[in-house]
């Protein structure tokens, strides 16, 4: 019955290259353990949240790395902390909250404003014998709402990193936090230049 095999080639080269793929997809973090300045006698004295989500904190997320491998990471929950740390850049208080627009809830935690992130990232590698990235690139959008929930301005920050085969010494996810590190710093850099988030 060995025959049966033969009309079905190209199911089977499909399988065996669904297999491997699915066996290179490297885990690398974004965290970053550093923080912008954070000047108490300079912050401006209110009290903001930003949105994060359990669901939001668990996607997955699986972008190019090198050799034609890939790697997963997490992109909300590891850059919870760039956020926050960019918020904690500017305000004086800085709470997470589960959904922006609970107005009796914003009202009695004494927020004024509420930042809710989307998040996209993308990754990228010149090595074609190493799998981690050697490019990596991260984008947040902030729509910025009031207490009330209503819409008041939007802010976006980049940043992008890049390491070579010689940085990496284990740290396979240097060029990720390199930007995240950059996203942190721009993103408080644009909260500081708008003027309706003073």
């Amino acid at each position: 019955m060995a025959f049966l095999s033969f009309p079905h080639p190209r199911l089977a080269a499909a399988l065996a290259t669904a297999i491997v793929l699915a066996g290179c997809s490297h885990p690398i973090t974004m965290i970053t353990e550093t923080a912008p300045p954070r000047s108490v006698a300079h912050l401006i004295p209110k009290k903001v949240a930003y949105v994060m989500t359990d669901a939001q904190r668990d996607l997955q997320v699986t972008t190019a790395g090198g050799s034609g491998d890939r790697v997963s990471y997490y992109p909300y929950r590891d850059l919870e902390k760039s956020i926050r740390d960019a918020l904690r850049g500017v305000y004086r208080n800085v709470i997470v909250v589960r959904t922006a627009g609970d107005a009796k809830a914003n009202e009695v935690a004494g927020v004024s404003l509420v930042f809710t992130p989307q998040i996209k990232t993308d990754s990228s590698s010149s090595s074609w014998v190493t799998w981690p990235p050697t490019s990596f690139t991260a984008e947040v959008l902030c729509v910025v709402s009031n207490a009330a929930g209503v819409e008041v301005t939007r802010v976006r920050a980049t940043g992008s990193g890049a390491a070579e085969f010689g940085e990496f010494n284990g740290d396979y996810g240097l060029a990720a936090r390199r930007a995240a590190r950059q996203l942190t710093s721009q993103l408080s850099s644009e909260i500081r230049k708008n003027e309706k988030l003073q």
